[in-house]
């Protein structure tokens, strides 16, 4: 397993040294500044590549940029409307662009207009610990009383709806203007940063889409994108929807095991592939993290590992990060998992034995508090939990115990 590590680039306040010092062997990173549906030129392409491999004297760093985490798939692309094919057009120039400079990985998603949802970004643990949050119950107070979604109120079970009615009503102004920040909120340096107006006018461009239409939508932009990738010996692997159930009418189409069958068997090419989140799937109660990636594991091209804990046994529930360790999936049976789809690999003569994986999000501890990085991604948080996977790895791979085999 390839240790490596997320970096937003120089404006990261974890930087390339504490990389360093944390022992990674490879960097995540993306262009965050360009325009989605721009091509990625090989100058800002190089010039990334240059920021990785350099501390901050100057000195080499002798890390390389390995993933690429995400090359963006537009809302049009998503909705099949606007400059739809252009984008397309780009997004191969871009993997061209890509592959010329050696990388050869790329995440990327489908989940219609925010990536990723969370209600609380610095909820407050028991031992003084701060992680995301999201709870079910605040975000339908979001979607229903601040986003004023019609229909919202649908989409939720009756007690929930009841619920977010009391707990709206008794929220300060600061509250609801923090939590309508945190259930929109992007990565640093992104080239697009949502209102709420904005995610309206998203959302009504997207009425009536429904989750086969999008699916279909997704199996067309492989079957465009992903020969190419074949041809550029690119590993394209589609991160899993987060939370992996239906927010704010739009369709989740990566959320199970059985979407993600659906999709590599109707793209059935080495270059469309996975990134197993165990996170983002963990959320759900239904999802076999260690099954998933033994029965799917030849198409994983990428590890998310990160916990959860879920605080109900429903699909549609609240969560909260998790220690690596911690939370509801089992980490030892899932890594041992991964363990022996490289030894398959190596086996076979493939040359992605080493599976690119990374210690996703954190808790924020100790002087992580002082730092205020980008939410989920703290350095002292994100380096434990690097250390226990490490531990784990090192103590199944051991030939003294070989727990894993």
């Amino acid at each position: 397993m390839r240790q490596t590590w997320r970096w937003f680039g120089p404006k990261d306040l974890v930087s390339v040294d504490d990389m360093m010092q944390a022992g990674v062997e490879g960097v995540v990173s993306a262009l965050h500044h360009v325009r989605t549906g721009a091509v990625w030129s090989p100058e800002d392409i190089a010039r990334r590549q240059g920021e990785i491999a350099r501390m901050t004297d100057g000195a080499p760093s002798g890390l390389k940029w390995e993933v690429v985490e995400s090359l963006p798939m537009s809302e049009d692309i998503k909705k099949q409307k606007g400059d739809w094919k252009a984008h397309i057009a780009a997004y191969k120039q871009s993997l061209a662009n890509l592959a010329a400079a050696g990388i050869e990985v790329v995440c990327y998603n489908v989940m219609p207009v925010l990536d990723w949802t969370r209600t609380d970004l610095a909820y407050r643990l028991a031992n003084g610990a701060t992680c995301m949050r999201f709870d079910l119950i605040d975000f339908a107070a979001f979607d229903i009383h601040i986003l004023e979604r019609p229909g919202a109120s649908e989409d939720f079970p009756e007690e929930v709806v009841g619920e977010a009615g009391r707990r709206f009503a008794g929220m300060s102004d600061a509250r609801r203007s923090e939590l309508a920040r945190n259930a929109v909120f992007g990565l640093p340096g992104a080239a697009e940063n949502f209102t709420l107006e904005d995610v309206r006018r998203h959302l009504a461009e997207y009425a009536g889409l429904s989750g086969e239409t999008l699916r279909a939508h997704l199996v067309d932009f492989l079957s465009e994108v992903g020969p190419v990738a074949q041809k550029l010996g690119v590993r394209m692997c589609c991160h899993p929807d987060d939370p992996p159930f239906p927010l704010l009418g739009l369709p989740r189409v990566m959320s199970t095991e059985a979407d993600y069958r659906t999709v590599m068997e109707a793209v059935d090419i080495p270059a469309n592939g996975i990134t197993l989140c165990s996170g983002s799937l963990g959320s759900r109660p239904d999802n076999d993290l260690p099954g998933m990636m033994e029965r799917l594991g030849d198409r994983v091209h990428f590890l998310h590992l990160r916990n959860v804990r879920r605080e109900s046994g429903a699909v549609m529930g609240s969560f909260y990060e998790a220690e690596h360790l911690g939370g509801g999936t089992d980490m030892v049976a899932l890594i041992a998992a991964v363990l022996r789809q490289e030894r398959k690999r190596r086996a076979a003569g493939r040359t992605d034995v080493s599976i690119p994986m990374r210690p996703d999000h954190g808790q924020d501890i100790l002087d992580d508090h002082k730092r205020k990085t980008q939410p989920g991604y703290p350095s002292i948080g994100r380096l434990k939990g690097l250390a226990e996977l490490r531990g784990i790895m090192t103590a199944l791979d051991h030939p003294v115990e070989g727990l894993s085999r």
